[in-house]
């Protein structure tokens, strides 16, 4: 058994070995004191929602979450054997560090709910495994000498830096104390991790130049590559890289950034090993590089979009953890020594300005960094600090940052002008929280209301026209520096709620927004008085784990809607059946011209009304009061015709012909009238006509002749007349073509030539000498 108050390293246990029940003793910490147990690797959820992989996963992550829960349950000393022996447990361990999804990728909508709770389970068990690995003492008879923790968990590889830092960004939201001190206690009991610190941060900084040399980029403080082969092709280019390449990169870039802001805030302790090898300035260039190639890619190329508000996200998110790394860098190795009244004051002062001179040539992240933490209110703490600080300096400091807004084309928000007794209070403010909460307010203090708000109008840049009525700004009043009211857009106050509840996780979104309701919207006024225990009445009586409440639904479009074609037969809004005989997609196709003659449904509509034309009735029989009874039809009035035809209706009007001709006597017009010449020859040919009947001649043959002979014989006419007149007949030269394309002969190309060089001999072009000719005679006035 065990001996009490002795270290674990130092204790010695007898048990029974064998089957004749022999006694042993044997160290505590023994490989034969190890349970064989074998522990399955993790694996992440499936991103397919396939129930075949959910179930294939919620088998093995059960089996991994019951290992861990028995390996929890086992005494002290059984516990460190399992650990310290077992490999396939730090394989299991590892690979829940690397495959886990992080803190970005868990705000992705999950497969069930199922997974969700299963991720939990393992997540907790696995975090309270390394809790217990990173405690050397858990009572007064359970604990392990400091100096023997330290080897044990040094030489077995149970903790090294990779793994520190994925512990940092996998469990620092919500455990940042805790996950602090177990890192304090394994770099204090084995000071040896901070050389392998030392020795990984040219590592990270060699990933950063991985990076710029993917992206086709290089920064200047790189190690210089071998020169571009001729043959070769050229370098890569965030245009034409192929999407998943793109997609890897960002990834890769934004799980670094993330690890780093995590590990750096969680341990303050190693910003100046990171300090020391210079990899603030790295880090600057880096961000003034591939930020802006990085933007113009997303911006220009054809994502769907999914895929581009992923990468948009990630983008904007490493943007914002670079600049959150370089402003923890500055608060712990310069801005909180003189804020705590250390020696060499001046000495830190000197260092923060050297770097903030620095980053003058870094336009776009001076910016950027200035946008989340604005250099004024530092230059007036320093001015606070240092009295004999050089005016012109930080003068020159804030025009170079006014300079950089203007060089990136950003509009920089309204900020009013700190005097040195506001930066001072905010900046003790600022060091009061980070040692209360873990977490430091002056990063709330500045402008991170504007940087998400600069990170919305981007995002809503990228996807246009394509924005939904979801994507529109919503206006909440506010109260500015003035007092007057103004407002707040729906951006800019979920950026207040992150701000604010990243500080201040326990506080419910509900009171949250009750705060700034209270104080104007105004984020640094929120947090110093929630820290300081100054808020108002009315609000110290809230719930401050209280909810948002939820916004009432606006009434559907549906029911104010007007239109012309409301409550129609097609109105699919206010029918639940609609005659889809009658709808249909494209040109209505028409019937064919068989099914039209086929079709004799017109014969049956007419068949009815001639069938009426069949009844022939002689005699209509008409009862007593029926219609047509007091009118016999077949009595002949014979008085009826008689009048009429004795009296001749208007033969005694006024206006008959004869007085029409009496009144003005009737003219043939001039047109109509024949000449006399015509009269003459008209009677002329009656009289012979006449007198061609008296004589009883032979009369005319009217037989029409062939029209071939008429034509010989009027061209015999024709040619007979021609010759009295002289008539001359076309020369023998001259012949017809044939048709165009086909050829033609020699004659016709000589006479065609022919009658080219003789053509202004006549026809229009002796129209001068007529007209001198008709002049001279006086046909044409002078």
């Amino acid at each position: 058994m065990a001996c009490a108050k002795v270290p674990l390293d130092e204790q010695h246990v007898t048990e029974i070995v064998g089957p004749m029940g022999r006694e042993q003793t044997l160290p505590a910490l023994h490989p034969d004191r190890k349970e064989e147990r074998c522990f399955i690797a993790y694996k992440p959820p499936p991103e397919q929602n396939s129930s075949a992989q959910i179930e294939e996963y919620l088998e093995q992550a059960q089996f991994i979450s019951e290992d861990l829960d028995w390996l929890l349950s086992l005494p002290h000393d059984k516990f460190w054997c399992q650990v310290v022996f077992d490999e396939s447990l730090q394989r299991c361990l590892d690979s829940y560090l690397s495959c886990a999804p992080r803190s970005l990728d868990m705000e992705l909508p999950v497969a069930s709910p199922a997974v969700a709770d299963m991720q939990r389970t393992i997540h907790r068990a696995v975090f309270m495994v390394f809790l217990r690995m990173a405690t050397h003492k858990e009572s007064k008879e359970s604990f392990i000498t400091p100096e023997v923790f330290g080897e044990i968990i040094y030489n077995n590889f149970l903790f090294d830096i990779p793994k520190i830092m994925d512990l940092c960004v996998l469990f620092g939201k919500g455990n940042a104390q805790l996950l602090q001190k177990m890192i304090e206690n394994i770099f204090t009991q084995q000071p040896s991790y901070y050389g392998d610190l030392n020795e990984t941060v040219p590592s990270i900084l060699q990933v950063l130049d991985t990076v710029l040399e993917r992206c086709g980029l290089q920064s200047e403080g790189a190690i210089a590559v071998e020169p571009l082969k001729l043959n070769s092709h050229g370098r890569p280019n965030l245009i034409t890289m192929p999407q998943q390449d793109l997609m890897d990169l960002m990834v890769y870039m934004c799980d670094t950034c993330s690890t780093l802001h995590s590990f750096l805030d969680i341990f303050p302790a190693a910003c100046q090993t990171f300090r020391s090898h210079g990899f603030l300035s790295r880090l600057s260039s880096f961000y003034e590089l591939i930020v802006p190639d990085l933007e113009k890619a997303v911006k220009k190329r054809n994502f769907d979009r999914s895929v581009q508000e992923e990468v948009w996200t990630r983008l904007c998110h490493s943007r914002k953890r670079m600049v959150e790394i370089a402003h923890l860098l500055l608060q712990h190795t310069c801005l909180q020594p003189i804020l705590e009244g250390a020696d060499n004051t001046l000495s830190y002062v000197e260092d923060l300005l050297q770097n903030f001179t620095n980053f003058i040539q870094e336009k776009r992240f001076l910016a950027d960094y200035d946008e989340q933490f604005p250099l004024a209110d530092d230059i007036s703490l320093l001015q606070q600090v240092s009295p004999i600080l050089d005016e012109t300096r930080t003068s020159y400091l804030l025009q170079a940052v006014d300079s950089a807004w203007d060089s990136v084309g950003k509009k920089r928000g309204k900020r009013p002008t700190p005097t040195p007794s506001s930066a001072a209070a905010a900046a003790a403010k600022g060091a009061r929280a980070r040692a209360g909460t873990g977490v430091g307010a002056d990063a709330v203090a500045g402008a991170g209301a504007a940087w998400g708000d600069d990170f919305a109008s981007e995002r809503r840049e990228v996807e246009g026209a394509e924005a939904g009525p979801s994507s529109a700004v919503v206006d909440f009043p506010r109260k500015g520096d003035n007092g007057a009211m103004c407002t707040v857009s729906s951006g800019e106050l979920e950026s207040l709620l992150t701000c604010i509840r990243d500080l201040l996780p326990d506080l419910g979104e509900g009171f949250v927004l009750a705060c700034l309701e209270e104080y104007g919207y105004n984020s640094e006024l929120v947090i110093n008085n929630i820290l300081e225990g100054r808020l108002s009445p009315a609000l110290d009586k809230l719930d401050r784990a209280m909810p948002r409440p939820v916004r009432e639904e606006l009434p559907p479009v549906l029911d104010s809607r007007s239109n012309v074609f409301d409550d129609d037969e097609f109105d699919v809004f206010k029918r639940d059946q609609v005659d889809m005989s009658r709808v249909w997609k494209g040109k209505k196709k028409g019937q064919s011209v068989q099914s039209l003659l086929d079709d004799k449904q017109h014969i049956s509509d007419q068949k009815a009304r001639y069938l009426a034309y069949e009844t022939v009735v002689d005699e209509v029989l008409v009862g007593p009061g029926e219609a047509g009874a007091d009118f016999p039809l077949d009595v002949y009035d014979d008085e009826y015709d008689d009048t009429y035809d004795l009296n001749q209706v208007g033969a005694n009007d006024l206006d008959d012909d004869d007085d029409l001709l009496n009144r003005r006597p009737f003219t043939t017009p001039l047109v109509l009238q024949m000449s006399k010449k015509a009269q003459n020859k008209e009677v002329e040919l009656e009289e012979e006509d006449e007198e061609d009947g008296k004589d009883g001649g032979v009369k005319r043959d009217l037989f029409i002749q062939d029209p071939a002979v008429l034509r010989e014989r009027a061209e015999a006419r024709r040619a007979a007349m021609q010759h009295r007149r002289g008539y001359r007949p076309p020369p023998a030269s001259q012949v017809e073509g044939r048709q165009k394309g086909q050829g033609q002969t020699l004659e016709t190309v000589l006479d065609r030539r022919r009658k080219e060089a003789n053509k202004s001999r006549g026809a229009n072009h002796n129209r001068r000498s007529m007209a001198d000719r008709k002049r001279n005679k006086g046909m044409i006035p002078s």
